[in-house]
């Protein structure tokens, strides 16, 4: 199993996003990043904590490449807005990749410059990719948040949407019990 940490907004957003994908172990909401040892929820909103609200993602890649991992974060988020993700505005919702080796990290650098010279967005990509330096998990109601609360108003008209156009966009990479 490897190891991959994507920053790409609201961590409750995008769990159920890699939770789907065949190939993926577990994936744990957490903060990374910051320089507060075992911040909380609430420390790391403040904006202070040089904290992101993260993925950490287990994987297998016999099943999964770190390359298709890439592909999921890129095409889940807008990584051309600063601190912000819709309406979640501060540091702790950036777009980051914390690489956990130097294989990660050219793979990021180079999907970032290929996709930024694609034009596939109208403005540059500001998604930073930083050397991966510690990880806390997040405070137990925020593992599974979609899954153990998907009838909340937050879940059903932000995260839902989501979930359904990524279910469609990546069917042929999900596990069985979501696949076609």
């Amino acid at each position: 199993m490897e190891t991959a940490t994507f920053g790409n907004g609201c961590f409750w957003c995008t769990e159920a996003v890699f939770k789907e994908l065949e190939g993926v172990d577990k994936v744990v909401s957490g903060y990374a990043g910051g320089h507060v040892d075992k911040p909380t929820y609430r420390q790391v909103g403040t904006g202070t904590t040089g904290h992101a609200e993260v993925l950490q993602i287990t994987y297998d890649p016999q099943k999964i490449s770190y390359e298709e991992l890439l592909e999921v974060f890129w095409k889940t988020h807008d990584p051309t807005t600063l601190n912000r993700q819709g309406n979640d505005v501060g540091p702790q919702y950036r777009s980051v990749i914390f690489y956990h080796d130097n294989t990660q990290k050219e793979l990021a650098e180079k999907y970032k410059q290929e996709l930024d010279a694609s034009g596939a967005f109208n403005d540059p990509i500001v998604t930073a990719i930083e050397a991966f330096t510690n990880f806390y998990p997040a405070e137990d109601y925020h593992q599974n948040y979609y899954a153990n609360n998907g009838e909340q108003p937050y879940c059903a008209f932000l995260i839902r949407p989501k979930l359904e156009k990524f279910r469609k966009v990546f069917k042929e990479k999900l596990k069985t019990e979501h696949g076609s």
